[in-house]
């Protein structure tokens, strides 16, 4: 078991039992669709269903401004779902929110600060909102609405009084916005405006306002970006809207906005990002697709725009943060920038990286991200032969990821690193179930999808690896380099070899063991004397090289013979034993 600070949401639903006296299946169907209204809501504001027992919803939250901001939601919405209902058979909630520690043990979650919310939400009016004094002093000052003092309550089986406050909520049908503040403290802030209907046909509405809501829901699978919630963006639909004035009144840096036109069989969605702060744009894109199932083509623009909409994010990010001293910048900013010079693999640019990372983790202490990547950092350093003292760096590597995964078990980068370091220590049934949570937390983002074809290759899966790695190569068309080396892998491994040295050639710049790796792509293939130039780069770049005591442990196949396979490929290309 472990514990872990959280906030925690108790939904339930007032007068249930009157109900289903009254008319057992119809009370069974509006609830059905109540408690998949309320966590739905729940994902688009970045939080997770515990369970749903009952008449009752559980949820967990990694901020208390997005569990307050997912309750008034609720409200909002089941209050609109009510009035299409017969008054008799009208199911409102009862809503507590709390902030506190709590137990973990696999999925399920225990403790006083989970009693707290479901004692709080017993004192909530039918249709209200209570939340404990410490949610009150987390969100007091970032979310416009009012609170009422109720006073210090004696809770059942709780050993402390706990203060209550009561949420008076913003006007009906109206979702809080956060007054202006630095997100980007804690990650690049966004606001991803209605699309615009250009068709001039009504019942094109329900697509654009679908594809806008899917767009918002995938977002916030990216724990790193705050992303405004689906009642605040939408109160704008219809608007004629100033950027730089919503971005400046929400407090976000980033807005996204789109517009999409049918014209005959072909539907054209154009999409935009916007810096608001800079008044520039950073991205833009414009896709054309066949009018032949128009949910197919919502799925598909959602998961194309979500895919590369980060990543863009991330270099604004970096420009913005290169533009500022280092000691100006946000955790979140030196964690952007820390991340791309990791991936350019070199001894100076790691210390960089590592610095800047580690004063991330000095800014923001329980900042999950930053010390995930830390142990990234590190690991690579450890991998390279960059440390002075490889175990010492290598009981590090895993106090970060550890520390990292105490903090925040939903976040996926965790997992995914947590997946490269046990494939390190050839632990692949730890490496598979770490891969198998990041990529279930998050199958839009390309460095989760190229892993599952890395690791896929490793297992000896590799004409599988090949089709992960061209699925995260569309998904980003800004990829890393080694994308390419992780696609040369699979096709050695796969015994095409053609097409391993056709990948290793569109890298800009290869590494010793790349150079080595492509001599020995090229030797199976039967170019020698490629194979032997190859080999000459390889040992000037390290004069020592040798393929049992530098190449054979950086490789980490499950099957002997893959492993065979690529030693002896070295070997033939001329590299010493």
């Amino acid at each position: 078991m472990q514990r872990k600070l959280a906030a925690i949401l108790s939904a339930d639903a007032a007068g249930y039992s009157r109900l289903m006296g009254d008319d057992e299946i119809a009370t069974v169907l509006t609830l059905s669709v109540c408690q998949k209204l309320v966590c739905d809501i729940i994902v688009a504001h970045r939080g997770r269903t515990i369970d749903t027992p009952g008449d009752n919803v559980l949820a967990e939250f990694g901020s208390a401004v997005d569990a307050v901001e997912a309750a008034l939601a609720m409200q909002a919405q089941l209050q609109t779902c009510n009035a299409e209902i017969p008054e008799h058979r009208r199911m409102a909630f009862r809503i507590g929110v709390n902030l506190g520690e709590v137990v973990v043990e696999n999925d399920r979650l225990y403790g006083d600060g989970v009693n707290i919310a479901a004692r709080l939400e017993a004192l909530a009016d039918v249709g209200g909102i209570c939340v404990s004094g410490k949610v009150h002093d987390e969100v007091g000052r970032k979310l416009d609405c009012g609170f009422d003092d109720l006073g210090l309550h004696e809770l059942h089986n709780i050993a402390a009084p706990v203060r209550v406050y009561r949420i008076v909520a913003p006007r009906a049908g109206d979702a809080p916005a956060p007054k202006s503040a630095p997100p980007h403290a804690a990650g690049a802030s966004i606001i991803v405006l209605p699309f615009v209907n250009m068709s001039g046909v009504a019942e094109q509405e329900f697509f654009v306002d679908g594809l806008t809501e899917d767009i918002l829901t995938e977002l916030s699978r990216f724990r790193e970006l705050f992303v405004i919630s689906r009642n605040t963006s939408f109160k704008y639909k219809g608007q004629a809207v100033d950027v730089k004035k919503v971005a400046r009144d929400l407090g976000v840096q980033y807005v996204l906005e789109g517009s999409v036109r049918r014209a005959g069989e072909r539907i054209r969605i154009t999409v935009q990002l916007i810096d608001a702060e800079a008044d520039r744009h950073v991205w833009a894109e414009r896709y054309d697709r066949q009018l032949e199932d128009i949910f197919a083509i919502q799925d598909e623009m959602t998961s194309a725009i979500v895919a590369v909409l980060p990543g863009r994010v991330e270099a604004a990010t970096r420009e913005r943060a290169a533009r500022k001293p280092t000691d100006s910048m946000a955790a979140y900013e030196c964690v952007v920038t820390g991340k791309v010079l990791h991936h350019r693999s070199t001894l100076a640019d790691n210390t960089e990286a590592l610095r800047l990372i580690t004063r991330a983790t000095e800014l923001d202490p329980n900042y999950a991200h930053a010390h995930a990547w830390r142990g990234c950092i590190l690991g690579q350093a450890w991998t390279y032969g960059w440390c002075q003292d490889l175990p010492a760096a290598q009981v590090e590597v895993e106090r970060e990821l550890t520390l990292a995964l105490g903090l925040d078990d939903n976040d996926s980068d965790v997992h995914r690193i947590l997946a490269a370091v046990y494939v390190i220590q050839n632990d692949f049934d730890k490496a598979v179930y770490h891969q198998q949570r990041a990529l279930n937390l998050n199958p839009n983002d390309d460095l989760i999808v190229v892993q599952q074809g890395e690791i896929l290759t490793w297992l000896g899966r590799a004409d599988e690896g090949v089709e992960w790695i061209l699925k995260a190569m569309r998904l980003n068309p800004f990829h890393p380099d080694r994308f390419w080396s992780h696609l040369a892998r699979a096709h050695f491994v796969a015994r095409r070899y053609a097409e391993a040295v056709d990948c290793l050639r569109h890298m800009t710049r290869l590494s010793d063991l790349q150079h080595a790796f492509l001599a020995a792509c090229l030797a199976r293939g039967g170019d020698v004397e490629a194979a032997a130039a190859h080999v000459g780069e390889a040992l000037k770049l390290r004069p020592g090289l040798r393929v049992d005591a530098d190449c054979v442990p950086m490789l980490h196949y499950r099957r002997a013979d893959d492993l065979a396979h690529h030693r002896d490929s070295l070997l033939a290309a001329g590299l010493p034993a």
